[in-house]
């Protein structure tokens, strides 16, 4: 893992993305994907999954655009 960018949504896709620049992205995350979150300084191992809405296995947050992750 090593390129670092923000997660945000994809409204075309219904899914989340990895933005890199102004016009790079990921192409857009599957469940079971894995990356790395930024967190107090620290770069956390989990994975992206979906039950009614997105959220990142074992960390805590509601909001997921936004958050500085490593993929």
């Amino acid at each position: 893992m090593g390129k670092i960018g923000t997660l945000v949504y994809d409204h075309e896709s219904e899914r989340m993305d990895i933005r890199f620049g102004l016009e790079e992205y990921y192409g857009g995350l599957h469940c079971g994907t894995g990356l790395e979150i930024l967190m107090d300084g620290e770069w956390i191992p989990t994975c992206i999954e979906k039950y009614e809405d997105w959220y990142l296995v074992g960390i805590d947050t509601k909001n997921l655009v936004g958050l500085t992750v490593r993929i």
